[in-house]
């Protein structure tokens, strides 16, 4: 009876482990990460299921899902707005891992909607998806940074640029059999490329904080590291500037986001319903909260819009979970092949969602989509996110941004501990490849060689000759003019700077030249932002009457050397200066300066006056100043050439302010008077209709002074245009001792051609300026009115050329047409009073030399 019961027993126990070998056998279990083909990223929402049943399951944030099933299913199936579906063999009654590359769909967001969509037309009205993007624009205010009382959190972000779609060919070429080390090899199908050559990295760590009343923004740079390249060739940190300009912040909260100098509108502007089509694509119930997924499309595929789509939460919140932007190949923009921007939110112990991952990738290239170019790409990451935790009033004063002073000196340990993205570990062999490159010789004499083409200097130990563009040069006073120049670099001193150049002019046979030396406190290039030097110079040179600007003969070229109209009016000038720069890293600066300038007239140009009714020739005119310049340019970014700077034009304003007292009698000085001069520029952002550049100016010279002391508006009569000089006025037209002028520049940005037939193709841009000059001048410096002042010029026969403006202000406008093969501009200009002068243009064609992205 016991051995019954024991078989029993055992036979249950066998049928037992029996019925769970064959459970075990028939339970599949399939789990991964999906990422996207190009660049590795995990793919957050991505809907996956077992083929042929209803078993589905949505990725998490990083890519993540996991499958089961009793039932024997052989295929797995991955779908993604934007992407290729893929279809993968599974095992059935067994655990696997199946990891999954998706690959974007060839054709873009827009063109699938046109094939797979409805037929009745798209409209707003009583559309679901416009209800729900009008809902995610009505909480904005709720969902953004500036609702919360105050915030505080650490910032990770590092950027990359590389040369991109290298062939095989061009890596092997002889010229770079000693560079081999600098290339990268990538995945194919990544933008950029198989072959690219990383050329610039940056690292930073910073700490942010964020006060809503008052309101205060606070940066604490930590830790800034970046590739460095020979001083003397690349300013490295306008380098760095002008790639942050490139890859700035991507807030979609904003109405619009700037890239380079474009601005594109937001897909939650509050505009948006105007300009894109949205549809539901998805709705995702394995998150919470759930989620809505919102595809969206422009409606001009010319436009500066995005396409791609967004994650709504439902909340009640209507926040953006997640974010995926990119624009289409028929954008206007130029040399720009492709655009993406990944963005990340997640949610704070007050279950607000703040941004804590974006990434954005560019690709740049002059021809199509395999040739050669450039790719850049930035990561943000945010960690240690905190809300409404009040801090101190000492944390926010002092500049909104301040940088500690060991932040670029950080050890090797310290980023290892706070480099907060494991992608930016892969990329760290770009610091030692351009270490080792900048010790080769082959690659100094290449960029010695670059440096003197391009830049226009050529290095010959501690000094460098140059620039080459101005080596030749003509006009009708000099006739042929050689040119030659240089100064001394760092490796000379980095207190003590010297610059000079000698000029001759084989008409005239005539000398000019510069001499200077200057002295810098704080031991660095007296070009290098922060400025702090005193200099002391004497210049002799040519101008035309109204050329020069800030007291200063800038360097002619040979572009600028063929004019219209009458070019007969000179100056031999004399300048002795002695100034005193000081700059601040908060962008405020001034500059005292003491100056003598001596003017002879030369060419037709003639000075004289009546004393007791006879004619007296002048042949020298000679003013003695003190002067001070104030400057205030908030969040300026330029790059800095050799000697000259080019600012980055933003929506920042640049304020200037200059008064000069001229003093009679010290050191030859033979006038007294007081001149307040003014400026305003500010770039005007217009999303969909474009940008303006506005430049407002204003001046006024109290005293008695001859005409050539007084204001000779700014003119230009090259064939060149020039957007803050009058194009159709001609040289000493127009002189007052009060101003004020009003000069716009408006680019449409293709907002009328995008949307004609044909033409739209060619991405041409519209321009639109205008300049207005309302001045004159008192009775006390009016020739007409004084004999023993220097009159007005006249020509051979007599006629005055040289005016005073009346009642009526000088206008001149123009329409233009620009991206003309990607470069040109040209504009149709218009003269539109004081037609009556002599020798004046009504109309006339200018062209201008642009790049913009």
């Amino acid at each position: 009876m016991i051995d019954i019961q024991k078989k029993s027993f055992y036979l249950f126990l066998a049928q037992i482990f029996l019925f769970t070998i064959r459970l075990s056998a028939q339970n599949t279990v399939v789990s991964g990460t999906v990422t996207d083909k190009r660049d590795k990223t995990p793919l957050p929402y991505v809907t996956v299921l077992l083929k042929g049943s209803k078993i589905v399951s949505k990725t998490d944030a990083e890519g993540k899902f996991t499958l089961s099933s009793v039932s024997p299913y052989t295929e797995l199936q991955v779908n993604f707005v934007g992407y290729k579906m893929i279809i993968m063999p599974v095992v059935p009654g067994i655990s696997q891992t199946i990891n999954i590359e998706l690959a974007e769909e060839s054709q873009n967001l827009m063109e699938v909607k046109i094939s797979a969509g409805k037929k009745t037309a798209y409209r707003n009205k009583d559309n679901p998806a416009v209800e729900l993007i009008r809902k995610v624009i009505e909480h904005k205010p709720l969902n953004r940074l500036e609702s919360d009382v105050a915030v505080q959190y650490q910032q990770y972000d590092w950027m990359q640029f590389s040369l991109s779609n290298l062939s095989d060919k061009f890596k092997n070429k002889k010229i770079f059999r000693k560079y081999q080390f600098l290339f990268d090899e990538q995945d194919s199908s990544r933008i950029g490329g198989k072959n690219i050559l990383p050329v610039y990295m940056r690292e930073r760590l910073s700490q942010n904080y964020y006060r809503k009343n008052p309101e205060k923004r606070k940066v604490i740079m930590l830790g800034d590291k970046h590739v460095n390249f020979d001083a003397s060739l690349v300013d490295n940190n306008a380098i760095g500037n002008y790639f942050e300009r490139m890859y700035a912040d991507v807030d979609i909260y904003d109405n619009n986001i700037v890239f380079t100098n474009s601005q594109f509108l937001s897909p939650i502007a509050d505009s948006a319903p105007a300009f894109y089509k949205f549809f539901i694509t998805d709705t995702i119930k394995t998150h919470s909260p759930n989620l809505i997924e919102l595809s969206f499309i422009p409606r001009n595929e010319n436009a500066l819009l995005f396409e791609g789509r967004i994650y709504i939460t439902l909340d009640g919140h209507y926040a953006v979970q997640d974010a995926f932007l990119k624009v289409g190949k028929n954008v206007n923009m130029n040399f720009v092949r492709a655009l993406e921007v990944k963005l990340n939110f997640e949610q704070d112990s007050a279950k607000k969602y703040h941004l804590n991952k974006s990434h954005l990738l560019m690709d740049f290239g002059l021809g199509n989509n395999n040739g050669r170019g450039f790719t850049g790409e930035r990561t943000v990451i945010i960690k240690d996110y905190k809300s409404n935790v009040l801090q101190p009033d000492s944390v926010y004063k002092g500049e909104s941004v301040v940088v500690l002073p060991d932040a670029a000196q950080r050890s090797d340990q310290f980023w290892s501990d706070n480099r907060l993205d494991s992608t930016a570990k892969d990329k760290l062999r770009i610091y030692s490849n351009i270490d080792s490159l900048g010790k080769m010789k082959s690659f100094k004499r290449v960029m010695d060689v670059m440096s003197f083409l391009f830049i226009g200097y050529k290095k010959y130990g501690p000094v460098e000759l140059g620039p080459i563009y101005t080596f030749y040069t003509f006009n009708n006073l000099e006739g042929f003019r050689l040119k030659l120049g240089g100064r001394t670099t760092t490796d000379f001193s980095t207190r003590f700077y010297f610059d000079t150049y000698a000029a001759y002019g084989f008409k005239d046979e005539k000398w000019k030249y510069l001499l200077s030396g200057a002295y810098a406190f704080n031991n660095k290039s007296i070009y290098t932002f922060p400025q702090s030097f005193v200099r002391a110079s004497f210049q002799r040179d040519v101008t035309e009457p109204g050329e020069e600007a800030k007291n200063v003969i800038t360097e002619g070229n040979l572009a600028n050397a063929i004019r219209r109209g009458e070019n007969n009016k000179f100056l031999y000038n004399d300048f002795y200066r002695v100034e005193y720069m000081q700059e601040y890293s908060n962008h405020f600066s001034f500059n005292l300066a003491f100056r003598k300038w001596t003017q002879n007239p030369a060419g037709i140009l003639c000075y004289f006056n009546y004393i007791n009714n006879q004619l007296n020739q002048i042949d020298r005119l000679t003013s003695t100043e003190l002067s001070l310049e104030l400057r205030y340019a908030p969040n300026e970014r330029f790059y800095q050439g050799k000697k000259y700077r080019e600012r980055l034009i933003e929506k920042y304003p640049v304020f200037d302010l200059n008064y000069s007292k001229g003093i009679k009698g010290f050191i030859g000085g033979q006038y007294n008077y007081d001149n307040l001069a003014a400026s305003i520029d500010k770039r005007f952002y217009l999303s969909q209709f474009g940008r303006s550049d506005i430049r407002i100016e204003g001046g006024y010279i109290f005293g008695k002074v001859p005409y050539p002391f007084l204001t000779i508006h700014r003119v230009n009569q090259s064939y060149s245009y020039e957007i803050y000089a009058y194009n159709l006025m001609n040289f000493q037209e127009f002189v007052s001792d009060h101003f004020i002028s009003l000069n716009i520049d408006h680019n449409f940005n293709g907002l009328i051609l995008n949307r004609i037939p044909l033409i739209k193709r060619l991405k041409l841009r519209e321009y639109i300026t205008f300049k207005g000059l309302y001045g004159g001048l008192r009775k006390e410096n009016n020739p007409g009115a004084d004999p023993s002042l220097v009159q007005f010029p006249v020509d051979a026969s007599g006629v005055p050329i040289t005016y005073i403006l009346g009642r009526k202000p000088y206008m001149e406008g123009s329409v233009g047409v620009g991206n003309i093969f990607k470069v040109l501009r040209f504009d149709l200009m218009r003269r539109f009073n004081y037609l009556d002068n002599p020798n004046v243009s009504k109309w006339g064609l200018r062209a201008k030399i642009q790049f913009e992205f």
